[in-house]
Order: C-alpha cells, then structure tokens, then sequence
C-alpha cells in the first residue's frame, strides 16, 4: 500500500499553498539550479522513491532529470526518471491488492482484470524512451506557453508487461472498431478541466508492443511514474503513456475529447513546424518521437586538455527506425567524425555512442548530429512551433582545450 502519509514522510509535504516543504532540515530543497536559457533558475527537490530532481510545478509535481543523469548509464535510474502530470488531484493512495482496470465499450466481453491477474498473463520487456512533448521547449526562440523545460524531459527503461494486444483479445474487439481510448486515476481538481483520456488507432494498440507495464527496471514503477500501471507506447511521445492506468474502451468512432482534439498538436508538415510566430494551417495529434542527439560527458564551459586524447560520449535516440550512425564535429560543424555506436538494446531505446579527438589550444564548439535507418538526421537551425514541441536541432557543446 502506498498511501498519503508514506508519501508525506518520505522527503516533501504537498503544503495547501503549493510549496513543496523540506521534511527534514538536512535536506537540499534550498539548492536551485539555472537552466540555459531565460528565467531559467529552478528549484531543487526530492520527492518520495525519487533523488534530487529539477523542480517545476508542485501541484501537480513535474520534475526534470538532471542532465548529468544521462551519462551514468543508458537506463535511466527510476529514483531520477522525470516526472509530468497535467492534473493536480494525482491519487496517493493506491493499494495494488485491490487495483484493477476495466475494459469495455465495443468489446465481446467487458471486463476488470485486477493486478495479480495482469501479472499472471504472459510478459514482455522492451526498452523504450519515454520523452515529454515539450522536453526542451524553454530553447524555444521566440519563446512559447507551457513548462519552460530544458533537455531532462525524458529517460529510457526496460519496461515489463503484458502486450495491450493480449488484454483486448481477451475482452474480444467488436468489428468495426476504430480507436481504443486510456484514462487514469489521476483527475482535474475543476469539473470544468477535462479528464485525462488518450486515444490510439485500433491497429496501434493491438500492434503487439504498446504495453500495460507494472515494472520499470526491474522493479515495481515508482508513485509518480505511474504505479501500479501505466500505458507503455514505444516511440510515441509520453502524453500517450497514460499513468495510474484503470481504464480502457474501444470505440467505434474517433475520439474527440479534448486532449486528442485541441492540445498536443503539432502543424501538419514534415519538420511539425511553421516560421516564427505563425499559426499553422492545419494539425495533427503529436505521435512519433524524431531523432536526437546529445553529449553527455561535457558540459558547456568545461576545461579539456590540449592534444587530447578528449573522450566524448553520448546518447542517440528515435521513434523506433532505430540509429544508423552518429557524428561528431569538434569545429563547428566544419568537419565531421564517425562514432563508435555502443551496444543496441532495440530499436526504442537511447544507443550510446563514443569518439576521442585530439583538440588545439583554444574555444571549441562540439556539434553532434544523429541519423536513423531511416536517413532521417537533425536540422542545423532550430525548428519552431507555437506549442514548442519536437526540438530536435544539432547539440552544440562549447568547451576550451588548454
């Protein structure tokens, strides 16, 4: 059982105003870090099942990984795994004996299948990254609505559950079926907000990968990842990765609610983007992750010894073609340099990659640029549009070799 006073103990109190309060006095929440871009100072905190993480709101809690996270391991560490909820009433009482999610609309056989049972069917792992639509929407120039994010709005784990495929056999897909929508626990504290429901076509979610997870790295799914069970949607971004997951229905129509219909969308053109302060003509619901890169050993401003040998590492990632290669400018983009790609854990996770390079005396701009099987790479300028979704522009690092 995870219940109120096990989260309130654990490390914050949820305080009526919004703060997030220090339980114990030796505890870092008075610590900030700034971000690199405008307005950027936030918040250090630690919420329960979770290390210090970038603050963002309190109510609900959205927190953001560090970006040094990234180079401790390809998997993500769950106690640094970022944190996005759109509704503020997220449940903190949540007894796993007793859970369960229901089934029904234009099914053969509506149903509730408790935990226990969900565990007791055949399991898949898979790793994935789950990305935030709006990870690094605060780089947006000009800048746009929503939570100012720099680049720790995602993180890769290896998932476990059981194929969504094998629950809706088991409840039995009416023919003529078009869509099948996903609600959790958490709720809008207004009944004028509307509910949390996501919607995937029928073919995606019975495409035998799109998950109901219970674990996440080999254990249980941290509180506010989702615990019990969340929706798994490998290469999609994480608005379709429903937490606290309790219900699903099959439908006969599209669904029109409001966060398939009016947000988390993007213009309807090849780059998801339109000039600078232009209204798209026409959009549709944001779906696949695009390819990224980032170096992970070196930050901006960092000191590296002239000659070399300079290490630089990193992470490379894309809606599921999988990476082809990753290249590495140390002048700005003037040259390149193959990497050395690390091991491939599937096509939907983070793959590392490796060069050494020997650098001059002096300011160096490091550039890293990635390319799918599909030849899809990253654009040397910045993309915009107005929600600030889907930045995916080549990394710049600067460092000085002496």
């Amino acid at each position: 059982m995870i219940d109120r006073r096990t989260f309130i103990r654990s490390g914050v109190m949820l305080a009526a105003s919004g703060a997030v309060l220090p339980f114990s006095s030796n505890s870092a929440l008075a610590e900030t870090v700034t971000l690199p871009f405008g307005n950027g100072e936030r918040p250090l905190v630690r919420y329960p099942q979770k290390r210090l993480m970038i603050g963002l709101t309190s109510r609900p809690p959205q927190l953001e990984t560090p970006f040094s996270v990234f180079n401790e391991d390809v998997l993500t560490p769950n106690d640094a795994f970022f944190v996005r909820y759109h509704l503020a009433d997220i449940p903190l009482e949540i007894d796993p004996d007793t859970f369960s999610v229901e089934i029904k609309g234009k099914v053969a056989k509506p149903l509730k299948l408790s935990l226990a049972e969900i565990k007791k069917m055949p399991a898949i792992d898979l790793v994935a990254v789950n990305q935030c639509s709006g990870n690094s929407r605060g780089f947006s120039d000009p800048r746009v609505a929503g939570g100012q994010l720099a680049n720790g709005a995602m993180g890769n784990a290896r998932w476990r559950g059981v194929p969504l495929k094998a629950v809706l056999d088991k409840a039995g897909v009416q023919q003529g079926a078009k869509q099948v929508t996903f609600g959790g626990l958490d709720g809008p504290v207004s009944d004028r907000t509307p509910d949390y429901v996501k919607a995937l076509d029928i073919d995606h979610a019975r495409d035998g990968e799109v998950m109901l997870a219970y674990a996440m790295n080999g254990t249980d799914l941290p509180l506010l990842n989702g615990f019990p069970l969340r929706l798994v949607v490998p290469g999609y971004f994480g608005t379709y990765w429903v937490k606290h997951l309790n219900e699903i229905t099959v439908l006969d129509s599209v669904f029109d609610g409001f966060w398939m219909k009016g947000a988390y969308r993007i213009p309807d053109n090849s780059c998801a983007c339109v000039d600078p302060g232009a209204a798209p003509k026409s959009t549709v619901p944001i779906n696949r992750l695009n390819v990224r890169s980032f170096i992970t050993n070196l930050t901006n401003g960092a000191k590296v010894k002239a000659g070399g040998p300079t290490i630089v590492k990193g992470i490379a990632f894309d809606g599921g073609t999988g990476i082809k290669d990753v290249s590495l400018s140390p002048d700005g983009g003037k040259t390149w340099q193959a990497a050395k790609l690390g091991k491939d854990l599937g096509k939907y996770s983070f793959r590392e990659w490796q060069l050494s390079v020997g650098l001059p005396p002096g300011a160096h701009d490091l550039k890293v640029r990635a390319t799918n099987q599909a030849g899809q790479t990253q654009p040397e300028t910045a993309t915009w549009n107005p929600s600030g979704y889907m930045r995916n522009v080549i990394e710049t690092t600067s460092v000085t070799a002496a």
